[in-house]
């Protein structure tokens, strides 16, 4: 099944102004009532003395679904393509449904896949759980990110914790950072937050492509841009905010006149500006391309679902080396050696200096501590995040959501689910979500979400095509109600208490049954007719 995932963390948290916080409970304890495997001390003692806890942590919770020989939600991260000119070469479909693991990986090492959760939340209150998800906990890490403490990279955007208002109507953020907000549809389904958390992402290019002649220029900014976003969707040709040829002094479109006003423009071999000697390179970010992720709580605005301020985590990668196709190819194909011969997965950490997935990008990740404030994740915790940014074949360029933005100038800006439809997959006819939902069974991976069940499926376990294909937003289809939402948050906040993060960071409200414990290698993997051909991209046009 899935052989790797993508994850890192971060969350802040003033504890200030809070009701006294309920008490945690011991991990230990509810692990040794469950039978399979059993951690042998709690989590904790694992970093203190420097044990590793799952060697094959970069294998996520969701691999060890139970397929029962037709529910495939592995076809998301394992795809092989056709096109040698895809710059991804890890042509991992095989594993759709196949528990090709090591000797190690065959033990579900996710401990809390199986706590029972809903016993665990009963005391801590709707009103206090309300309180804490609307704390801002990103300022505090924005400072200590920008004080001598740290000596990595401080990727801060003043106001963050404050989602949209951080932003002008066009993404672009207010405070000068020149972080940018697209609007794109999620990957299911992990990131619905019907599943526990909401998020936004922020694409940032090097300074050179952003001015010309040295200064700064918002036309040939929003050109790179444009330029960056058809390389990533092999489109010709895009929509863009108004731009000023003339103010730049570049003929952006091409047409040989420099004009007042444009909104479209084609795609070409070089960038604009001060960037124009480097190449547009095919389905690649240039060097220097950094991208911010805040997953947050399911915020809880009376009876709507936003995101909420404080954020469960802030990763951030930056890709500090261009590495062409050739050179991806070679990269590949050493991971697909060490599989094959069975070595355990590695990377290379480099402390406030990132941690690199061998493929271009530094990757560093930030998560709450017991009390709630921001932290530097630990290097076991980090390694869980390299399986999807690093050798899954369904990324580009190691990426998952600026492939799903939404195209053109009317992707520019926070993302808003409201404003999204169930839009197809590049190359099917139906809603991605719709087609997932079919494909997995379920409103999840481990076909436990009994709230999107009930919404979406029959009594004969069926989908109910009409009822999906009737929402007028992805709003409708992915987000929970008040209830579950208040629920999922109090299941992850009691993980916040124990810090037990490397025993598995989603938030489930009852054991896990869809789910190994230990593989049964004897298992066949999935027919043919069960695996699929999928694209991360998306058919705006359908």
């Amino acid at each position: 099944m899935y052989r790797t995932v993508f994850l890192f963390l971060l969350a802040v948290c003033c504890n200030t102004g809070c009701d006294q916080q309920p008490n945690s409970t011991s991990l230990v304890s509810s692990a040794q009532a469950d039978s399979g495997f059993i951690p042998q001390h709690p989590p904790q003692a694992y970093i203190e003395h420097g044990e590793t806890y799952n060697p094959e942590a970069v294998i996520p919770p969701q691999c060890y679904t139970k397929t029962e020989g037709k529910h495939n939600p592995c076809y998301i991260c394992h795809q092989s393509y056709s096109d040698r000119n895809r710059p991804n070469m890890m042509n991992d479909g095989f594993l759709q449904g196949a528990y090709d693991f090591s000797d190690i990986g065959n033990t579900n090492r996710w401990a809390n896949l199986f706590k029972n959760r809903r016993a665990e939340i009963g005391d801590i209150s709707d009103e206090f759980m309300r309180r804490y998800i609307d704390q801002d906990n990103y300022t505090a890490l924005a400072n200590w990110l920008e004080s001598d403490a740290w000596q990595g990279q401080a990727p801060n955007i003043k106001n963050l914790a404050e989602g949209a208002d951080a932003f002008d109507e066009h993404g672009l953020a207010k405070d000068g950072s020149r972080w940018v907000a697209f609007n794109y549809k999620p990957v299911p389904s992990t990131f619905w937050p019907t599943n526990g958390s909401t998020d936004d992402v922020m694409i940032r290019l090097p300074e050179k492509f952003r001015q010309v002649d040295g200064n700064y220029s918002r036309d040939v900014y929003f050109a790179n841009l444009a330029l960056v976003e058809m390389a990533i969707a092999e489109t010709q040709v895009t929509s863009t905010l108004a731009l000023n040829e003339r103010a730049a002094g570049i003929d952006f479109n091409g047409n040989g006149e420099l004009e007042a006003q444009i909104t479209e423009i084609p795609r070409r071999d070089t960038y604009f500006g001060d960037a124009a000697k480097v190449s547009v390179a095919h389905m690649l970010y240039p060097k220097g391309t950094e991208f911010l992720h805040t997953v947050r709580y399911v915020g809880v605005d009376g009876d709507e679902i936003v995101n909420s301020r404080r954020m469960k985590e802030v990763r951030y990668m930056r890709k500090h080396s261009f590495m062409p196709k050739e050179r991806l190819k070679n990269s590949y194909y050493r991971e697909a050696k060490e599989k094959h011969f069975g070595n355990l997965p590695a990377v290379s950490s480099h402390g406030d200096r990132g941690t690199s997935n061998g493929m271009g990008w530094l990757l560093w990740g930030f998560i709450e501590d017991a009390n709630g404030e921001l932290r530097e994740q630990n290097q076991q915790e980090t390694f869980f995040c390299m399986g999807c940014h690093k050798t899954i074949g369904t990324t580009i360029d190691s990426t998952f959501a600026f492939a799903r933005k939404k195209p053109g100038a009317a992707g520019w800006g926070y993302i808003n689910l409201k404003t999204l439809q169930d839009t197809p997959n590049l190359g099917e006819q139906q809603g991605e979500y719709l087609t997932y939902l079919q494909r997995v069974g379920g409103g999840d991976e481990f076909r436990q979400n009994a709230e999107m069940l009930q919404r979406w499926f029959d009594d004969q376990g069926q989908v109910d095509v009409a009822k999906v294909q009737a929402q007028e937003s992805l709003y409708d289809l992915i987000t929970p109600s008040t209830r579950r939402a208040l629920d999922l948050n109090k299941a992850y906040y009691r993980i916040v208490q124990e810090q037990s993060f490397i025993f598995g960071r989603d938030a489930v409200l009852s054991p896990a049954d869809n789910v190994f414990r230990e593989i049964d290698t004897s298992i066949e993997p999935l027919a043919g007719e069960f695996r699929h051909q999928w694209d991360i991209r998306l058919d705006w046009e359908h």
